[in-house]
């Protein structure tokens, strides 16, 4: 007699962005960035369920995240199923923790955690590289998580990825604030797009800017790259200068949505200074010293503001 086969049950990690550069806009509407990539331990449940029909089915215990197509999950297994010519039901449970639309990646991680989970459940057997470009079809960021690192630099529109094994011992304490706000990345894009051709100098791209000899002090510093913050890391841990933080969408969500800069103030008022906002918001983190530090400070802020999500969170 055949046996029943069980459910798979994954973790699906959110990460944050360290580093966020927006190069160009390129011909097919999305943007080249420069971008590092921190993989967090705030993490959904992912449970796939073998099916007696042929239908793809998501349940989910967060209302704001769609059943359908228009769920990235959803996309992974259809994508795969006709890849392979499969006719096999699935039912997807989604267990959330990750806040939806909060710049936590945590749709492109549920998804890459789908791509990762059935290549095992459906015996596909195929390499990582081949599943990360699956996954690129789909989203962005998924790539990222198909790759199971801890950091990573990524290129293109974010699905080129390197994985940086040398920062793969780093432990990184964080304050991560999500004020209950679902921000709409392509939106984000959009206004930032407006922005800078009325500030072409805005993020400076080139990584590096000829300096006039004749102009003496006062000149722009450029700032730093992922590779040069990568070196800092591994260098100096958490003890990296908070200039190293850059994020080019900032800009644009938080004259948006004021309260990403009062969540940054309200970090700031309780002694930190590595704070910044991730991927295209609202979610903010602050670099902490130690656990302790982090929870100590995250229980206070969090009896202050009750309306905001505050999590105590580290790389993994």
């Amino acid at each position: 007699m055949k046996q029943p086969c069980p459910p798979l049950v994954i973790k699906s990690f959110a990460k944050l962005n360290l580093y966020l550069q927006v190069l160009n806009k390129r011909k097919d509407q999305f943007h080249n960035l420069n971008t590092l990539f921190c993989r967090i331990d705030l993490a959904d449940t992912i449970i796939l369920k073998k099916r007696k029909d042929n239908l793809i089915k998501i349940k989910c215990d967060s209302r704001h995240v769609p059943s359908g197509p228009a769920n990235l999950c959803w996309r992974a297994a259809w994508l795969l199923r006709r890849k392979f010519n499969l006719k096999t039901g699935l039912t997807i449970e989604i267990k959330k923790r990750i806040p939806v639309g909060a710049g936590l990646g945590g749709g492109s991680s549920n998804a890459a955690s789908v791509i990762l989970g059935l290549n095992k459940y459906w015996h596909l057997n195929l390499p990582k590289k081949k599943l990360a470009s699956l996954g690129a079809a789909i989203g962005s960021d998924i790539a990222f998580f198909i790759y199971n690192a801890k950091f990573a630099e990524a290129r293109g529109r974010g699905e080129k990825i390197n994985p940086l094994s040398s920062l793969a011992k780093l432990k990184l304490w964080f304050i991560l604030v999500y004020p209950h706000v679902k921000v709409s990345t392509p939106l984000i894009y959009r206004k930032f797009d407006k922005f800078s051709q009325r500030n072409p100098d805005f993020g400076q791209t080139k990584e590096v800017k000829k300096q006039d000899k004749n102009q003496g002090a006062g000149l722009t510093i450029p700032r730093p790259s992922v590779k040069i913050f990568a070196s800092e890391l591994l260098k100096n841990g958490q003890g990296f200068k908070a200039s190293y933080l850059v994020n080019d969408l900032e800009v644009i969500t938080s004259s948006l949505y004021p309260v990403v800069k009062q969540v940054k103030k309200s970090l700031s008022n309780i002694g930190l200074e590595k704070i910044m906002m991730s991927g295209s918001g609202p979610a903010v983190f602050a670099v902490c010293s130690s656990y302790k530090q982090a929870k100590d400070l995250s229980g206070r802020l969090a009896r202050k503001h009750k309306s905001w999500q505050v999590f105590v969170t580290s790389a993994i």
